[in-house]
């Protein structure tokens, strides 16, 4: 694989006057009275508002029994999105590893790979992505701590799959991942130069070190584990180890914003949202609720709180103030990039919010630029 191509596939240009590229991060919320399909159109309206502004990817998360969040199966959803997108990297924020055999997760960005060459990432996390009960279901087993213990060794079965690479004798050097390399090697046989890059996801220092270590490109979920996120990039940054990947560290964080044509109307939007994730944390999953709902819920002092210290985290706002946010984040942390992730009730105030923030950066589209 060429390792400049592989290099120009991770790292973007900003656009407009933003410090870095911005690019979205989407769980295809379900807000209340609405349902998936009306969450995956949206998807799509954003994602091609994204291409068309030159946000320079839009990654889906996977979750599992919430039903707030439609994005259980980011494979499909991503198969979907790329049938509707022509430009725009597209990629998994990320697929939950441990709840997968590698040689499927293989197989299947393979195949997201053959159908839009050049634009796929492999985001992979350790967690489960829900709770231990959901996690014990996927995965067919009680003993889940060794689902994220094993991880190092998953994702280097995983990177082999996708190699092609397995070492003569072992057990495995004779399974192929398909679409992939091994087509390039049959009679006949011509294959795209491209495979999906592997980046590492985490919201502690596990992933972090491991990335640096990999010298893989880094993605951290700031927007729920804000504490933590100088100290793992920090971490990160300080174990890298050029590869034939990266020269360089290079390292983006998840960003929950949200931007309206009132301040006002953002807190309504921030507070709807932070009581979908009161009801989650509480063991009461549940559509997204209304503005309304939200507004007339009558929270507890521990609720209060939550909402205080959550909201205090997502960035919300009018376009200018937003902006300001974005940019005070990425002064203090030096990411190379923000992937905005919009919770909120209604599809059209998540659309207005990226059009929004599109308009106050000036990001008028065209073909996202590499360096």
């Amino acid at each position: 694989m060429d390792e400049t191509a592989e290099r120009d596939e991770i790292r973007g240009t900003a656009q407009g006057t933003a410090p870095v590229p911005l690019s979205v991060l989407d769980l295809v919320t379900v807000g209340a009275g609405r349902t998936a399909t009306d969450a995956l159109r949206t998807s799509v309206d954003i994602a091609r508002l994204a291409e068309s502004r030159g946000f320079h990817r839009y990654w889906v998360a996977e979750h599992h029994s919430m039903p707030g969040v439609a994005s259980s199966s980011p494979a499909v959803i991503l198969a979907h999105l790329a049938a509707h997108t022509d430009r725009i990297r597209l990629g998994s924020g990320g697929v939950m590893l441990p709840n997968h055999a590698p040689l499927v997760i293989a197989e299947q960005f393979g195949t997201l790979e053959a159908m839009a060459p050049g634009r796929i990432d492999l985001g992979l996390g350790r967690a489960p992505g829900t709770d231990g009960a959901t996690a014990a279901a996927l995965r067919r087993t009680q003993r889940l701590g060794e689902g994220a213990d094993d991880f190092p060794e998953q994702l280097a079965e995983l990177v082999r799959f996708l190699d092609d690479d397995f070492p003569d004798g072992h057990p495995y050097a004779r399974i192929h991942a398909v679409p992939g390399p091994v087509q390039a090697t049959s009679p006949g046989g011509v294959q795209s130069p491209h495979r999906p890059p592997v980046w590492l996801l985490g919201s502690s220092g596990f992933s972090a070190r491991l990335a640096g270590v990999l010298g893989l490109p880094f993605a951290f979920a700031h927007h729920f584990s804000a504490q933590n996120t100088i100290p793992a990039l920090d971490l990160y940054r300080e174990s890298f180890r050029p590869s034939a990947v990266l020269d360089a560290p290079y390292a983006l964080i998840g960003v929950a914003a949200i931007a309206a044509d009132e301040e006002k109307e953002a807190r309504r939007q921030v507070l709807a949202a932070a009581l979908s994730m009161v009801r989650l944390r509480t063991g009461r999953p549940g559509l997204v609720p209304t503005p309304e709902e939200a507004e007339a819920y009558a929270f507890s002092p521990m609720e209060r709180e939550f909402v205080g210290s959550w909201n205090a985290n997502v960035i919300h706002g009018t376009a200018d103030e937003v902006r300001a946010g974005l940019d005070d984040l990425q002064k203090r942390t030096g990411a190379d990039e923000l992937m905005i992730t919009g919770n909120a009730h209604s599809g059209d105030v998540r659309l207005r919010s990226y059009e929004l923030i599109a308009d106050a950066y000036g990001l008028t589209g065209g073909r996202t630029a590499q360096v």
